[in-house]
């Protein structure tokens, strides 16, 4: 099987930054912060929340003084607050999007810091104060947490650590208020799975939903659920074909029939990826393959979706100018280009999944721009 350094190496080369050949060219596009690579951020990896004024709430990788992220508030005059820099002993790298209470406090995780150095669990008040509500060990409770967290009515957090676990193949975990953490599955990396990239989604009867982008039939990754026993079914193995391959960092997306929606960053022929959809019954229909050519391809970020069933999400690289787009697929399986980033002031690639508001526009962060480290954009289709 492929060590999880192979598996990393696979899907980072699909990030990697090509050559600007042209202009962005979409007229709804703009940008709303550019990092400037100090104490405001650098290289924002993940997504946006908005509060009900407008507020966009989100994290960068890395920037500030100790060059290990922070969490930062954006209003809608554009000004940018930073709530938290973390100081690798209260966190390191934030990867993952935040889950906001109805008090306005911040939950998150780091894919490093804390005391043993494999990432924690945090809490930051609307003070910005910052509370450590779990060190990862890097044993059997888990390592390197790196998507976003799902909170229930309760108050409890579940999530997934990339490694870790009792074949430190990740796992799913359960915190609940006093900070004690309960693993719900480890995975083996065998038929069941290994190191999942993506977050969890969560059914009304308590269900987890997400991916792993190892293991499975053919040692590709999976779709999964788990249920409130904590039992794992594979409700898809990828083969490497038609399918998609390595499902990537975007947490899946379920409609109310339980319909499960996600990309894969490779795969589906040309190898370029797919959009694909899962039922109840397991069974996958690939909604679009990638041709790497005026489609772009390479999607490894989650989808939105608004009423009238279009997906929306971002793609890695664009034949235009190798930096990526923004698409609309439509329920027909007709995809359109909306933007496409041309590496320079307006950002480019995307890591994580697009947030829609109720008027349509979207939202999202780029790791890189030119001059900058990095953007927050808003693109209305």
């Amino acid at each position: 099987m492929k060590s999880a350094a192979a598996v990393v190496l696979i899907i980072t080369s699909f990030v990697a930054a090509l050559i600007v050949n042209l202009p962005a060219h979409a007229q709804t596009y703009s940008v709303l912060y550019t990092f400037q690579g100090g104490t405001d951020g650098a290289g924002p990896r993940a997504s946006l929340i908005r509060d009900a004024k407008g507020n966009l709430y989100g994290t960068t990788w890395a920037g500030d003084v100790l060059n290990d992220g922070v969490v930062f508030k954006l209003g809608p005059t554009r000004r940018e607050k930073v709530l938290h820099s973390f100081d690798s002993a209260d966190g390191a790298q934030p990867w993952a999007a935040l889950v906001r209470d109805s008090a306005g406090n911040l939950y998150g995780t780091t894919y490093n810091g804390g005391v043993s150095g494999y990432g924690l669990v945090f809490k930051v008040d609307t003070k910005g104060n910052e509370t450590r509500l779990y060190n990862f060990t890097g044993g059997a409770d888990g390592a390197n947490p790196r998507a976003a967290l799902v909170r229930d009515s309760a108050g409890n957090l579940y999530g997934t650590t990339f490694f870790g676990g009792a074949s430190n193949a990740g796992t799913v975990f359960k915190l609940d208020t006093t900070g004690t953490e309960t693993v719900l599955y480890s995975f083996k990396n065998g038929a069941d799975g290994g190191y999942p990239w993506s977050g969890l989604v969560r059914d009304l009867a308590g269900n987890f939903y997400g991916t792993a982008v190892s293991g499975g039939a053919s040692n590709l990754g999976v779709v999964f659920k788990l249920n409130k026993t904590g039992k794992e079914t594979v409700l898809h193995s990828f083969a490497g074909g038609a399918d998609g391959t390595f499902p990537a960092s975007g947490n899946l997306l379920r409609d109310s029939a339980g319909n499960l929606y996600g990309t894969t960053p490779s795969g589906g022929g040309p190898g370029f990826g797919v959009v694909y959809k899962v039922d109840k019954t397991g069974a996958e229909t690939v909604l679009y393959t990638f041709t790497g050519q005026a489609d772009g391809g390479h999607p490894i970020a989650g989808l939105v979706r608004d009423p009238a069933g279009n997906l929306y999400g971002t793609t890695d690289f664009s034949s235009n100018s190798g930096y990526g787009g923004v698409f609309e697929l439509s329920p027909g399986g007709q995809l359109a280009v909306l933007y496409d980033f041309s590496g320079k002031a307006d950002g480019g690639p995307t890591y994580p999944t697009l947030l829609r508001d109720s008027a349509g526009n979207l939202y999202g962060t780029t790791y890189t721009s030119n001059p900058g480290q990095g953007v927050v954009f808003k693109l209305t289709p």
